[in-house]
């Protein structure tokens, strides 16, 4: 049986703005199965947003266990990040799910992943999935050279990601992190 996947993540920091976009798209194998998912969500009352791609039920699954560790280390991103990672790879069940994750906070923007990494951007921007180089690459060069702010940036970085990857659509989410 294929598997069901999540496209398309971005996240912007940009200033003292930080911003993730996710796009709808879930798909199984080549079939588009919902176009309109919600890959984002926010955690510790809106202090902290995460995203996903990859395997939907598998990032589900590991949602739950990075919330977990934030209620262990609730003011440490970063900490909660790596004990993510270390638990995801060495848990003989948690190593077999495949989803990558983003999470960030007013200090660190985050790419989980199954295999022990824990990376933060040199550019505060980040992307994962499908269509992530696309709007990797819109995103940069939109920071780079325009004024506009880190949820615009997301969502025009997602939006030509959208243009490009088969696996990408414009039926997008955002999210800002609030003072």
């Amino acid at each position: 049986m294929e598997r069901i996947r999540a496209t398309t993540i971005l996240c912007v920091r940009k200033g003292e703005d930080v911003a993730m976009a996710g796009d709808g798209q879930v798909t199984m194998g080549d079939t588009v199965v919902k176009a309109r998912a919600s890959k984002l969500r926010t955690m510790r009352d809106g202090k902290i947003l995460a995203g996903f791609a990859g395997g939907v039920a598998d990032a589900l699954t590991l949602f739950e266990k990075f919330e977990s560790q934030l209620e262990r280390h609730p003011k440490n991103l970063t900490r909660a990040a790596v004990e993510l990672a270390k638990e995801w790879r060495s848990d003989r069940y948690l190593r077999r799910l495949e989803a990558l994750l983003a999470v960030a906070d007013r200090e660190a923007s985050l790419l989980i992943a199954g295999t022990g990494e824990v990376i933060e951007p040199d550019d505060g921007i980040l992307a994962l999935g499908s269509g992530g180089s696309y709007a990797l690459a819109a995103a940069r060069a939109l920071s780079r050279h325009t004024e506009l702010t880190a949820a615009e940036v997301a969502r025009r970085g997602l939006e030509i990601a959208a243009e490009i990857c088969v696996y990408t659509n414009s039926e997008l989410t955002l999210l800002e992190l609030t003072e």
